[in-house]
């Protein structure tokens, strides 16, 4: 079932989501609904408060795109990336290579506004899986970049935060306009 997705201002965004603690068929039902409106919405992207829901769950496929990471491993092993797609995890825990650079970067949350974030161009994210196996799984590209983007959704953070002070304020007035559009003023 496609479900609607929440938009700027609404509170679950901002806030950080519950820890599952086990999965039954209710987050069986909103996983296979958030892979549904994902691939409506035509993201590569989406996390359970993006629908309403604050628990700590996203799901993630760049599978459109086989070459946009240069290097892939699970369980410190090389990896092809159509294997893991679509990418389902819960509880995730991420660290971060030291070098970052800067990528185009936009949100179903936050319809009409896209703009270059900086952050670390690779990630090790250990990701548990709904079968109660943990991957671990290390990567570059937009992989990696979508993997921050949807853990940032899970602790209320949004890329807009993520912005440079000056490219905040030159969005500020779009921002505020999405939030009288969205109702949140």
């Amino acid at each position: 079932m496609i479900r609607e997705i929440v938009q700027y201002g609404h509170p679950v965004l901002r806030q950080r989501c519950r820890t599952i603690t086990e999965v039954d068929a209710t987050i069986i039902e909103l996983v296979a609904d958030m892979l549904d409106t994902m691939v409506d919405a035509n993201g590569v992207g989406l996390a359970a408060p993006q629908v309403g829901e604050d628990v700590r769950l996203a799901v993630i496929d760049v599978s459109h795109d086989p070459e946009c990471v240069s290097f892939l491993k699970v369980d410190g092993e090389d990896a092809d990336l159509l294997s893991i797609m679509p990418l389902v995890f819960i509880n995730p825990e991420i660290a971060f290579g030291q070098a970052k650079e800067f990528g185009m970067e936009g949100c179903l949350s936050i319809r009409g506004i896209r703009a270059e974030v900086r952050r670390p161009e690779t990630v090790k994210a250990t990701l548990p899986q709904l079968d109660g196996s943990v991957m671990v799984l290390e990567t570059d590209g937009l992989l990696a970049r979508a993997l921050q983007h949807e853990i940032d959704h899970l602790n209320g953070v949004l890329f807009v935060d993520r912005l440079p002070a000056v490219a905040k304020v030159s969005m500020k007035n779009r921002l505020k306009r999405l939030l009288e559009a969205n109702g949140e003023s």
